[in-house]
């Protein structure tokens, strides 16, 4: 029994390792721009920094920088009249690159499987690896110049380095009525309150139900009693508790919330009326056993 025990720590301390060199390689990655047939590249853009990326994308840098923005860098590639636009945006981890790619991403739009995920739609192909998000663009309608930009997607892809699979947490949402490719990843100011900060969310249909499920992984049981603390108290004294440390709360923000912890996660549910304490409890569940 210890020797299996020592096997699966040392299993996991290894892959803890690889995703840390993994994550310092991307981080200290030199970008390098691929070749394309026929088209000549222009690299002489800036590389834009948190402190000047509102140069490139003005009012937009601002969601980019809530995601843990690193560096952007961009070049144009030029055949005659014919252009595709490359940037790649750096940031901190692959949580934050998630965090930003879903953040832009419609379950409507024709999804890829380039780096982690990546999706095209009206001659832009965007996807997200490891601690980049990268968006190609061209404003042109030829076939041939869409495919170049579509085998340009793939040379990007293949040559950062990073993570090529979803956040791990995503897989704690239960399945059922969860609606495809609208996960996302919110970094601060979850339904508003500076406090509530690091959630993933779901959005679900089951029957005639609509309502989202927040899931927050604290550093610390203790943590997150602190947390779900603050929000009681935010929501003041129209406090139903529900079942052990669950709580229905009358946000004046979001109207009725469930809200549920278990040591260190915390899972908040909205979009669901007070009286359907039953639906939340099914779901908190589920993610708490």
């Amino acid at each position: 029994m210890l020797h299996s025990t020592m096997i699966e720590m040392k299993h996991m301390f290894f892959l803890l390792l690889a995703a840390s060199l993994i994550s310092s390689a991307s981080i200290s990655q030199e970008i390098v721009f691929p070749q394309l047939s026929g088209f000549r590249i222009r690299t002489d853009y800036p590389v834009y920094k948190p402190d000047n990326l509102w140069d490139f994308i003005d009012g937009a840098a601002e969601a980019y920088l809530s995601f843990d923005f690193v560096d952007l860098h961009v070049a144009e590639y030029k055949k005659g009249k014919q252009v595709i636009k490359v940037e790649i945006y750096r940031h901190k981890d692959h949580t934050m690159a998630f965090g930003i790619y879903s953040s832009e991403r419609s379950p409507s739009f024709r999804f890829t499987s380039l780096g982690t995920q990546g999706y095209t739609q009206d001659g832009a192909t965007n996807f997200f690896k490891g601690n980049y998000y990268v968006k190609i663009k061209t404003f042109s309608k030829k076939p041939r110049v869409l495919q170049a930009a579509e085998t340009l997607a793939a040379k990007v892809a293949a040559s950062l380095v990073g993570e090529t699979t979803m956040p791990s947490v995503l897989e704690l949402f239960p399945p059922e009525g969860k609606k495809a490719n609208e996960e996302i990843y919110i970094n601060t100011n979850v339904l508003g309150h500076s406090f509530l900060n690091n959630a993933f969310r779901a959005d679900y249909e089951a029957g005639s139900d609509a309502f989202s499920v927040y899931m927050i992984n604290c550093s610390s049981p203790e943590e997150a009693k602190k947390t779900a603390s603050t929000y009681i108290a935010a929501t003041g004294i129209d406090q139903i508790e529900t079942g052990d440390s669950r709580f229905v709360l009358s946000d004046g923000y979001n109207g009725s919330v469930f809200l549920a912890w278990k040591d260190n996660r915390i899972v908040i549910i909205a979009g669901l009326a007070k009286d359907q304490a039953g639906v939340a409890d099914k779901y908190t569940s589920q993610i708490l056993k």
